[in-house]
């Protein structure tokens, strides 16, 4: 029964949705601070919006409580828990060098081809986001691509596209490379390995045909020459800072992945498995800092005086990884001031504090400099940030992989999952769900191949209007398990196609279609490199047609053979 609760409730999340899309920023003067901004984006969206339908009493407890707590089957606290557990465990093997020592690997055996290298690149990636996931590999892949390609002389959109899509297609093989494979899981009740048996020819059929569809678009020499400009080999051991933590870390990891397929047959929740490793994890990074800190295998920086008014790495400190780019190719050495101010190259290049998808740094205050006004703003508790700076200083400098990888970890997203399950719930509070469902039945009338279609051509779509991948699995999800009179196989199905589709749906055409997408433009963004809306979709029109058919046509005959 749909009530006017009911249309404000689909009214606010629809507002929700936009504004995750496209954040806006409010503007306030307080006193003694100055103009301040309000970000209006998904971290603050969701809660806000929670807060409104409660207060107008368009969901209760109950909903907030089961969006939290989990319904049917889905935990979203074992989502985010798994996640964060496997996210620690990737960015410090990430810390450790071992990506950027694969990518001077990859380009030494490329060496000045242009396509080879590319399809080097390509494989390279892909090979890495099976096993660590999107969110790593576009972390420091991005990061490579910049350099390599400004130092190369190249143009930076085919490599940085590629990367993309390679990254965010290899994600959909285990149920642990992205979130919403794990809501996909747990909502269909689908084993952790079957998961993969069923996603594991989807994937290559839309690795393959992506990798075609970006030959074919960027088939001009102008796009990637035949010839590329280089005069020297990479040194991958130059840029593998940790060799020991880059050794454990990859057992840790690789132990755990084994472990959570084994127990998957047991009915086990995943992260009672993936948390106790990230601890061990956590306390290895502690006691291996410490151990290279007092032995002098780390570099002791002077932290010790209070008198300065920050605490930081020294910003001309060369980052290893542009050093070796720059020594290995015949383009020029950035001493222009534009290569200077892309490049910026310190120590912070790889361990770039990222608190927020929206942008760096978001949570921490301006300094006064930077606010309005500012003859009549006066710092807060200066004595004490100064000396919390310090503090922060010289633990960072004792523990460099625990501080490194702290503000790389998506904390935005606790936040954004649990409102996004409460919005969901919400919407099932009052009918929607339902509706949606009956939608769903009528147009598929329970067929295991119309409703393959029906749901992956969806869930693509609205991993662009959903307020990311995340949001749009969660109600496909409650959608075709609410439909009436689906059968089961086609239940199944339609469960597969949407795990193809939350993968694929990210290379699409807005940067808020995952939170992975939010992370790379955040990384452009401070390397100096301003990819355009239009300019994402246009590149990534051609292999998003081309995987959803290729995807959903192997999903097809998979049900046609097993149904």
């Amino acid at each position: 029964m749909i009530t006017r609760f009911s249309i404000v409730t689909l009214i606010l999340f629809i507002l929700s949705i936009a504004l995750v899309i496209r954040p806006i920023s409010i503007p306030i003067r307080l006193p003694r601070l100055g103009r301040r901004k309000i970000p209006i984006d998904l971290t603050t969206t969701p809660p806000a919006i929670i807060a409104i339908l409660w207060a107008s009493q368009c969901l209760g407890p109950t909903q907030i409580r089961d969006g939290i707590v989990g319904t049917d089957g889905v935990k979203p606290y074992n989502i985010l828990i798994l996640f964060f557990s496997l996210a620690y465990m990737a960015i410090t093997l990430d810390i450790s060098g071992i990506l950027q020592a694969s990518a001077f690997w990859v380009s030494n055996k490329g060496g000045s081809n242009g396509w080879r290298l590319y399809i080097y690149f390509y494989l390279m990636l892909t090979s890495l986001s099976v096993f660590l996931g999107n969110d790593p590999v576009i972390l420091s892949g991005t990061v490579f691509l910049v350099y390599y390609t400004t130092a190369t002389e190249l143009e930076p959109m085919p490599w940085l596209i590629s990367e993309f899509a390679a990254a965010n297609t290899a994600s959909m093989v285990l149920f642990v490379g992205n979130p919403t494979n794990v809501v996909v899981c747990e909502g269909f009740a689908i084993n952790n390995v079957a998961f993969t048996a069923y996603t594991i020819l989807p994937f290559l059929a839309c690795n393959v045909v992506c990798f075609l569809a970006l030959a074919l678009q960027f088939r001009d020499k102008k796009h990637i020459p035949r010839k590329l400009r280089t005069t020297g080999k990479l040194d991958p051991r130059s840029v593998l800072r940790d060799p020991g933590g880059a050794l454990v870390g990859s057992l840790i990891l690789g132990t755990c992945l084994v472990v959570i397929i084994i127990v998957s047959f047991f009915k086990i929740d995943v992260w009672k498995i993936s948390l106790p490793f990230a601890v061990a994890k956590l306390i290895f990074d502690f006691t291996w800092d410490h151990y290279r800190f007092v032995t002098g295998k780390l570099p002791h920086h002077n932290h010790s005086s209070d008198n300065k008014e920050d605490v930081n790495v020294d910003d001309d400190d060369p980052d290893p990884m542009y050093t070796q780019i720059q020594r290995a190719t015949t383009s020029p050495t950035g001493e222009g001031p534009h290569r200077k101010e892309t490049f910026g190259s310190n120590a912070r290049t790889l361990n770039e504090t990222i608190t927020s998808p929206e942008g760096p740094n978001r949570s921490s205050s301006p300094s006064p400099s930077k606010l309005s006004g500012s003859s009549e703003i006066v710092e807060i508790f200066p004595n004490s940030r100064r000396r919390l700076r310090a503090t922060h200083a010289r633990l960072a400098a004792h523990f460099p992989t625990f501080f490194t990888a702290l503000p790389r970890l998506p904390f935005a997203l606790v936040p954004f999952a649990f409102s996004q399950f409460i919005l969901i719930e919400a919407l099932q509070h009052q009918g929607w769900i339902d509706v949606f469902a009956h939608w769903l039945s009528i147009a598929s009338q329970g067929q295991i191949h119309s409703s393959i279609w029906l749901i992956g051509v969806i869930g693509v779509v609205m991993c662009n209007v959903a307020g990311t991948n995340i949001g749009a699995t969660i109600l496909l999800t409650k959608v075709v398990r609410a439909a009436p009179n689906f059968p089961s196989d086609s239940t199944r199905a339609a469960g597969i196609a949407l795990a193809v589709a939350s993968n694929i749906g990210a290379v699409s055409f807005t940067f808020s279609a995952s939170l992975a997408g939010l992370l790379w433009r955040t990384i452009l963004v401070q390397k100096g490199i301003d990819i355009r809306q239009t300019q994402f979709a246009f590149w990534n029109l051609l292999p998003i047609l081309f995987m959803t058919g290729a995807g959903l046509a192997i999903v097809s005959a998979e049900m046609a053979v097993l149904y």
